[in-house]
């Protein structure tokens, strides 16, 4: 296998039509694999559409399969940074949960090309991105479940249900939403983000 330049440190990227190339090509990689599929859109593809020449692309990724990777890894890494502040605020616990719930239904809505696009083929990157990808999204899914259990300890929720359960199940209907959430729909995200957070929270709040 080729070895290819390690992403550029120090200095920023430099930026076209505004833009930093890393962000050009994760975008047009993004619209790219969206229409043609991940095996479909080639790395020249990518490269002539977003307007930089091979050598520009490989000095920020050394692969197609990175660019894949970053389109969903960027979105992890803010959804992760929005979780720890929520869960670092002193704000009663159902309250923290309810905003942590909310904030993860609303930003995978307002990030649904990225993570479809990402989750469609993720088999088809290598075996270690795909466990880089697993234990960042268990990093996310634990500090979320901790919350409950805190909750649980507190007494303010209810300790006959299993907290992974409840998360698990959880996450299970933020998966789906790209099966059924459209973008000129009565709801938007931030509303169904708000409505997810109360079935939630108040199907764990003590009675």
């Amino acid at each position: 296998m080729v070895e290819r330049p390690s992403r550029r440190t120090g200095r920023p990227p430099s930026t076209v039509h505004g833009r930093t190339v890393p962000e050009r090509l994760l975008d047009t990689a993004r619209a790219l694999f969206a229409e043609k599929g991940f095996e479909g859109a080639s790395v020249q593809d990518v490269v002539a559409a977003a307007g930089v020449t091979k050598g520009a692309m490989y000095h920020y990724f050394s692969s197609k399969d990175d660019l894949l990777y970053e389109i969903y890894a960027r979105v992890l890494r803010m959804q992760m940074e929005r979780l720890e502040k929520v869960a670092a605020q002193e704000l009663p616990v159902e309250e923290r949960v309810h905003a942590a719930a909310a904030d993860v239904v609303a930003t995978t809505i307002e990030n649904l090309a990225s993570t479809t696009i990402f989750f469609r083929s993720l088999h088809q990157l290598s075996e270690q991105k795909q466990k880089e990808v697993r234990r960042e999204r268990r990093r996310y899914h634990e500090t979320f479940r901790a919350m409950v259990v805190e909750g649980q300890q507190a007494g303010v929720f209810r300790g006959d249900v299993s907290a992974e359960l409840a998360v698990d199940y959880f996450f299970g209907s933020v998966h789906h939403l790209p099966m059924w959430w459209k973008p000129r729909g009565r709801l938007s995200g931030v509303e169904v983000g708000r409505s997810f957070a109360d079935l939630f929270v108040s199907g764990l709040v003590q009675r």
